[in-house]
């Protein structure tokens, strides 16, 4: 991806996010000069890798095959210093625009449609040697409301509504054709995106950029050390 495409989309985002009136925490303003200024003081913001997070996986297809997402707030199971037990991320989807399937083998999460369009989730489980299963009926909760559906279906959330995923599910999902983009929240159990993902296809978690012109705000493993 080009930083010219990441600046305008996180620009974008400010504005779409702020249309909510869904306040991001300070540090997702920080300007490139704000962090010239921040010591060890901000290690957390560094270390569990918190702020914007922009993805094309690799793809080098971001229309098709991409996100948007911002860690809130996030643990580190690896690093007693961090002791939350929890991570926070809000997530933009356009429409038909895929979070590639995949499945975590530690995190437990809760994805909300926050507002805007129909987020569309598929589901399946795993198989003992990480493949889909294609043929047991996945079960979940969905709004403290217990449920099954058979592998491959297609749910459906409208705005307020959300999934439990547990570890091994996998999911990929996207805002519904003609429905407009969504908001989407994630609140799980502690985020590791360097070790966590197991997609089905092979691709990377983070994009490879081209430096075109000058950077509007780090991503979440971009940020330059404390001095």
């Amino acid at each position: 991806m080009k930083r010219s495409e990441i600046n305008a989309l996180i620009k974008k985002s400010e504005a779409f996010i702020a249309s909510f009136q869904f306040a991001l925490p300070p540090f997702c303003n920080w300007s490139p000069e704000d962090w010239k200024t921040k010591g060890h003081e901000c290690d957390e913001i560094r270390d569990n890798m918190l702020g914007w997070d922009i993805t094309d996986y690799g793809l080098g297809k971001f229309e098709k095959y991409g996100m948007i997402l911002i860690t809130i707030r996030n643990g580190n199971q690896n690093n007693p210093k961090y002791t939350k037990p929890y991570a926070e991320k809000l997530l933009i989807s356009e429409e038909e625009q895929v979070c590639t399937m995949h499945f975590h083998w530690n995190k437990q999460e809760d994805i909300i449609n926050r507002g805007g369009g129909i987020l569309c989730m598929q589901l399946y489980n795993s198989t003992a040697d990480e493949e889909l299963d294609k043929i047991n009926d996945v079960h979940f909760v969905s709004d403290g409301v217990e449920k099954s559906i058979p592998a491959g279906t297609v749910l459906e959330l409208a705005p307020g509504e959300s999934i439990t995923l547990m570890p091994g599910i996998y999911h990929s999902f996207r805002a519904k054709k003609g429905c407009g983009k969504c908001l989407i929240g994630e609140v799980s159990k502690c985020n590791d995106d360097n070790a966590d993902n197991r997609f089905l296809e092979k691709m990377g978690r983070f994009s490879t950029i081209e430096e075109d012109v000058p950077i509007y705000r780090y991503l979440c493993n971009e940020y330059p050390a404390a001095k």
